[in-house]
């Protein structure tokens, strides 16, 4: 059995490759898929499909949809939705990701820094699993495979 884990988090850092390697030296049977890491390929998509819009504001809502859409296809298509809140960045995206999950039954893992416990308590006792690093993140879907 395989498992498609969608990866929900700001894309700023490089938070999903040091998952990914984690991952492929445990050998758990997992693909990863996830928003559009290319910043800047997230912010033109959509004049790169609809040409040149008239503003910024346009600009933003074009990209929007393309990345809307992405987001809705491989979150519903993922057995499980891990959603990385890091302590950097704003993270709007992450709990909006994190919210769709809940709201269309995917199984969520929830990684959030101790100090981030109080912001996030709501959306951390909606999660299945809350955790506070990406190790254990992978603890837990190792555990989904374990047969002892």
């Amino acid at each position: 059995m395989r498992l498609t884990v969608y990866l929900a988090g700001q894309i700023h850092d490089d938070w999903r490759r040091e998952v990914k390697e984690k991952a492929e030296s445990k050998g758990l049977p997992v693909d990863f898929v996830g928003p559009m890491d290319n910043h800047e390929r997230s912010d033109n998509i959509g004049e790169e499909i609809l040409g040149e819009q008239p503003n910024a504001i346009y600009k933003d809502e074009v990209a929007s949809r393309m990345n809307n859409l992405r987001t809705q296809v491989l979150l519903e298509k993922s057995d499980i939705v891990l959603a990385f809140f890091g302590e950097k960045y704003k993270q709007f995206n992450t709990a909006m990701d994190a919210a769709t999950a809940i709201s269309i039954g995917k199984p969520l893992i929830l990684i959030r820094p101790e100090n981030l416990h109080h912001p996030l308590k709501e959306l951390s006792q909606r999660a299945n699993v809350t955790v506070e690093n990406i190790d254990q993140a992978l603890q837990t879907i190792q555990y989904i495979f374990d047969t002892e």
